[in-house]
């Protein structure tokens, strides 16, 4: 291409330029823009706003001006950008919930805490924060280097004197190009005395710093959550801090339990919090909460979380941290220019820098202070001098032809500078009487000690620290105050679990399949005969099918008439009242069409390797099937549940306990009839195995209970469909073979009826019966006379014609329970004592794995009774 006359292109290469380009805009940002100065913690913006507002004279004692007027002042003066980012930036440092300690004080709306933007700034007013003053105090002794302004008219100071550690107290935070900062903010009290301490031993370990700098501080308070993000950043200048809402409950007028929120985290938009968790609720995300209210107002922040009925408190609290901004992470990266260029600091190392700069500040000011004494102090030799001489001088002056003539004549005769004329001349003649002698003598006297003093402390290092020691000191009684962020240094991350008291509660699972849990504290004992109270709500089909006692914090092992097995922790078990009907258990666990839940135990763990391979599950089904498992086989749980047991057509699970290896079992029918055996009679088999023959049962009956013997003085209750019951001993049906017919443990007539549960109590153990209209009674086991193995018992309740026992379990008593004590014939109050039964249970893990084994034939040829193979 040929050139043009008078043209003159230079050739270069593009990827040079974009890079050298790029490089300049870059440093431009990280230098002038986005990153704070290590010394005074302020970016430029800042920096600008604080001195434009001080060079109007907008101080803490002066009246409020209009913001556009500041505006307009930082912007033709220092700041040729927009005019919002000014305005931004004033308005910022004048929100409580943005600075720990805001620097300006504004007049006006200057937002909220909810994220609404502040007024125009032709609405608003502002001036300087008194604690601002004290970053720009001395600003006119030199002791910062003024630049020029952007067009060259004015000059600026290129960092300010800044009197404590702003960087640490209010923290910062921009983004700049390749880089970024987001320091957090610090209580001033535990700052100032960080830094004394850092004075008295520049050797001092972070550690130990960390003594007196617990942690940050935030304006909105809350909750640090754990110290190991606190101590990282300290240690490294990086670490991730948790902070938690503060949260506490309460009870509303009509008893429901609420969750309050008065501090949130820092930098938490309160309005699209409170809409997130909303929307969250409405997505069934979140559980147990009915409404959400902000009450904040003027005196303080609010937010109220209306809780359901059947909801625990604490979980509902925990839910929120773990999956709403009530929870929330500050990262920390501690990078600010020193001398220029970014850095990323550590705790000592920002209190270092910041020593620095005041050791710099404190001699530059010195040395101006230092220069205006000696210039004093030379003006007053020469008045001095001039007064010694009073007659002479006055006399040169009133023969000099004009001032110049007198000011040569001056130096001339006394030997005084230019300067020292100068003053003599201009000294007024009320400065000539004796008093006003004695004054200029007296300021000379005194000017000459500031400047040994202040020569001392130029060369005195020491004086330096103690200045610096003695400034920070008045800060901090002027403008320290307590820690608003509260620290929980040993946290750790708290699961359901963690947040649930392990209360005791009464499991109840109808026939139907509506199961609940209540407080047992809800049930009172009442005596042998009683016509009970009304403890489930159900419908007129529906009856109570599995009723027992458990806490909060076991593990329910649900096994289901198909020979499934599903796992539930206690808590998960929605909670209603005891005349409250429950919720269908399809809604909590993956229940098949058709099936039924047919026995529920606890285990202590299934995590303990010891403990799951010394203990195992016998299973019983209803046709006297019997199959004993490890406990190690059903440890490894799944949402939509495993095979527990092989069923075959016509039959069912009926029950299943856990077991040591060496129980006695007792398995009894509906025709009066019990085997007794040990279960070292049979041999552990694989999960999905069936099993082998239990009991030989007979035509037309079935097996309606199974019990493990596991207490020394434990006897054999057994209760009749026509509610007759008795206590036997259990040494009175001897061992034999699994298999057999077994002997008579009741005189089943018709008077009697059939057979309807089996129970292994002491006298010690309370019972609930229920019935299958629905009535609840709550007895104690001594009240059921003891009696032989073959009679038939005593009646334990008084049933309608329509009604039935349908269930009997022994149950936990509440030891704080008042009792419903009875009386007995000579009216002497009638004793009821309860065992305490609990087991807690752990996590269990995942697994899918499906173990098949053939039926056995584990039939003994030398039994006396019956041993079929199933």
């Amino acid at each position: 291409m040929a050139e043009s006359s008078g043209e003159n292109i230079i050739p270069i290469n593009i990827e040079e330029e974009m890079r050298g380009a790029y490089i300049d805009y870059s440093m431009s940002v990280i230098i002038s823009r986005a990153l704070p100065d290590v010394r005074d913690g302020l970016k430029p913006v800042h920096r600008r706003v604080l001195y434009g507002m001080s060079d109007l004279g907008v101080n803490y004692n002066r009246a409020h001006k209009k913001s556009a007027r500041i505006v307009g002042e930082v912007l033709g003066k220092y700041h040729p950008h927009g005019d919002s980012s000014v305005y931004g930036t004033m308005v910022r440092m004048a929100q409580p919930w943005s600075l720990r300690y805001p620097l300006v004080d504004g007049q006006g709306n200057f937002g909220s805490v909810d994220g609404d933007n502040p007024a125009a700034m032709r609405y608003t007013e502002a001036r300087l924060k008194r604690l601002a003053e004290e970053l720009l105090a001395d600003l006119g002794k030199d002791t910062v280097d003024f630049v020029p302004n952007f067009d060259d008219s004015l000059s600026e100071p290129s960092v300010l004197p800044c009197k404590f550690p702003n960087l640490l107290v209010n923290g910062s935070s921009g983004i700049a190009v390749g880089m970024a900062t987001n320091m957090a903010p610090h209580n001033l009290t535990e700052v100032i005395d960080g830094t004394l301490a850092y004075i008295d031993n520049e050797e001092i370990t972070i550690a130990e710093l960390m003594e007196y700098i617990k942690a940050p501080d935030f304006p909105t308070g809350g909750t640090i959550y754990g110290y190991q993000g606190v101590r990282s950043a300290f240690e490294t200048g990086r670490g991730s801090i948790i902070i938690r809402a503060k949260a506490h409950f309460e009870e509303s007028k009509t008893g429901r339990e609420q969750i309050i929120i008065t501090e949130i985290p820092y930098m938490t938009n309160k309005a699209s919090m409170i809409e997130r968790i909303a929307g969250l609720i409405n997505d069934k995300k979140l559980d147990g909460i009915s409404d959400i209210r902000d009450e904040s107002d003027r005196d303080g922040m609010r937010i109220v979380f209306d809780l359901k009925k059947d909801a625990i408190p604490n979980i509902v609290l925990n839910h929120l941290y773990k999956y709403t901004p009530l929870q929330s992470s500050f990262g920390v990266n501690n990078v600010a220019l020193v001398k220029g260029r970014p850095v990323q600091l550590n705790l000592k190392d920002l209190i270092k820098h910041y020593i620095d700069h005041r050791i710099v500040v404190i001699t530059r000011r010195t040395e101006y202070e230092l220069r205006e004494a000696e210039k004093r102090a030379h003006i007053l030799q020469g008045l001095l001098i001039a007064l010694d001489n009073l007659d002479a001088v006055i006399s040169l002056i009133r023969n000099a032809r004009d001032p110049e003539v007198a000011k040569i004549g001056l130096m001339e005769q006394f030997q005084l500078s230019e300067i020292q004329a100068k003053a003599i001349l201009e000294l007024r003649l009320q400065r000539l009487t004796g008093l006003e002698r004695d004054k200029i003598v007296k300021e000379y006297e005194e000017i000459m000690l500031l400047i040994t003093d202040l020569k001392d402390i130029l060369a005195n290092e020491y004086r330096k620290y103690e200045i610096i020691k003695t400034e920070l000191t008045e800060i901090k009684e002027r403008y320290g105050d307590a820690r608003r962020t509260e620290i929980e240094f040993a946290a750790e991350q708290f699961s359901d679990e963690d947040m649930i008291p392990d209360d005791e509660m009464l499991i109840t699972i109808s026939h139907e399949g509506y199961i609940k849990r209540t407080p047992l504290a809800e049930y009172r004992t009442q005596t042998r005969g009683g016509v009970g109270s009304r403890g489930v709500k159900t419908k007129d089909t529906d009856f109570t099918e599995h009723l027992f006692s458990a806490t909060m914090l076991n593990y329910l092992l649900i096994f289901t008439e198909y020979g499934k097995l599903f796992w539930m922790k206690v808590y998960e078990v929605p909670e209603g009242s005891k005349t409250s009907k429950g919720r269908p258990i399809q809604n909590l666990i993956s229940l098949e069409k058709g099936d039924s839940i047919r026995s529920v135990i606890n285990v202590k763990t299934l995590t303990n390797d010891d403990y799951i391979n010394n203990n195992y599950l016998i299973m019983c089904t209803e046709q006297g099937t019997i199959k004993k498992t490890l406990l190690e086989a059903y440890s490894r749980p799944r949402t939509n549940g495993i095979i527990a047991i092989s069923i075959h057509e016509g039959d069912r699970l009926l029950n299943v306990a856990l077991t040591n290896g060496d129980n006695d079992i007792i398995i009894a029918s509906s025709a009066g009839r019990a085997v007794r055996f040990n279960e070292t009679g049979v041999r552990p088999m694989g999960r999905t195995a069936a099993g082998v023959r239990g009991i030989n049962l007979g035509e037309g009956n079935k097996v309606i209970g199974m019990v493990c013997i596991n207490r020394d003085d434990a006897q054999l209750l057994v209760v009749s469909e026509n509610a007759f019951g008795k206590r036997s001993a259990i040494a009175d049906y001897r061992i034999t073979k699994r298999g057999g017919k077994g002997v008579s443990t009741m005189n089943a007539t018709d008077k009697v009826g059939k057979l309807v549960a089996i129970c292994e109590v002491t006298e010690q153990d309370d019972l609930m019966i229920i019935t299958r209209n629905g009535i609840a009674i709550r007895m104690s086991v001594s009240d059921v006379r003891q009696a032989g193995r073959n009679t038939q018992g005593v009646k334990l309740i008084r049933l309608n014609n329509t009604d039935e026992i349908t269930s009997v379990t022994r149950i936990l008593k509440d030891p704080d329970e008042k009792e419903e004590l009875a009386l007995d014939e000579d009216g002497n109050p009638i004793e009821k004592n309860s065992l305490i039964v609990t087991d807690a249970s752990e996590d269990l893990a995942l697994d899918d794995s499906i173990d098949t084994e053939d039926l056995e034939d584990d039939s003994d040829e030398d039994d006396q009774e019956e041993d079929t193979e199933v």
